[in-house]
């Protein structure tokens, strides 16, 4: 192996809880909610799957599911989706909507896994060339750059920027082109079956760990590192 490809949200940076992400709009637009309120409106918001990269849908309503299915193929469908997801909830200002989906790009609003640092400069301290592939609908280079992650990463495969989504084997093949890889030398490690699945099917090992809060899994990657030697 002389590849490791990671995906983003769940594998090595966790969303804020819906909690937070609602209060933290709340305090930069001045919008007041009582707190049984909130409560009940982020349990709703969870529900909806309005949080990208936090709880899927309960339920895709039937009009956005062609939507839903196609998200992540450009940076419109994607904010397209989630505000549509999130208008399933009222709040108080129909200007928290687009504020929500513009607060969840933001770099406070994500936080690498506790071993994330670690595993990712070891890997390219053994020489071997790091990459991100990410269904997206958004730039996540700055994520990476504010925590400190991106002198660590080689290449930034993100399906907005190619039209194509996980788990089509054809987002891994742009993302091994453009280490310089050999899919049967690269190793896939995600934490969504499905989506980073695909990897297998262009000839690359897969790996995969829990989507879990940070706190809960704090060495999740460490076997990555491990395997490397």
């Amino acid at each position: 192996m002389t590849t490791v490809l990671f995906d983003f949200s769940g594998t090595l940076f966790r969303i804020e809880s819906a909690e937070s992400w609602l209060r933290s709009m709340l305090r930069a637009t001045g919008v007041a909610m009582p707190e049984p309120e909130l409560a009940g409106t982020v349990r709703a918001l969870e529900a909806a799957g309005a949080l990208p990269g936090g709880p899927p849908p309960v339920r895709v309503p039937d009009e956005l599911a062609g939507l839903w299915r196609v998200r992540d193929e450009s940076a419109e469908l994607h904010r397209a989706a989630y505000t549509a997801l999130c208008r399933q909830v009222p709040l108080p200002d129909p200007a928290l909507y687009d504020a929500l989906y513009d607060r969840h790009r933001t770099p406070a609003a994500w936080s690498p896994y506790p071993d994330a640092h670690d595993v990712l400069r070891g890997l390219r301290e053994r020489g071997l060339r790091v990459g991100v592939v990410s269904n997206i609908g958004w730039d996540l280079r700055p994520v990476f750059r504010e925590h400190g992650l991106d002198a660590h990463v080689d290449a930034y495969t993100l399906s907005y920027e190619h039209g194509v989504q996980k788990p089509d084997p054809r987002l891994f093949a742009i993302a091994c082109e453009a280490l310089g890889a050999d899919p049967h030398s690269t190793l896939m490690v995600g934490d969504n079956r499905w989506a980073d699945g695909g990897a297998a099917a262009l000839g690359c090992a897969v790996q995969f760990v829990d989507h879990l809060p940070a706190a809960q899994r704090p060495d999740g990657l460490r076997p990555v590192l491990e395997w490397a030697g």
